[in-house]
């Protein structure tokens, strides 16, 4: 999901810290992923450099959306079939 990485690289990089999600116009699922991404990437950005976190971000970003959405989009869900 583009907005979650966008927004993982943006806070990383010293953006504003976390809104709430509605602020951020995402849904509270990318919220969560958003969240975690950034938490696991700044440890790694403090020890290998911001070239890694954000090979992190976008490897990460990329699993978790897939594995939450794998089901269906946030408005095509199985449960809505």
């Amino acid at each position: 999901m583009s907005a979650v990485g966008y927004r993982a690289r943006e806070t990383l990089d010293g953006g504003e810290p976390y809104g709430d999600y509605q602020s951020m116009g995402m849904p509270d699922r990318q919220y969560d992923i958003l969240r975690q991404v950034v938490d696991a990437a700044r440890p790694v950005r403090r020890d290998q450099g911001a070239p890694a976190a954000r090979n992190l971000i976008v490897r990460q970003v990329g699993q978790a959306c897939a594995e939450e959405y794998r089901g269906g989009g946030p408005s095509h869900s199985p449960w809505q079939s």
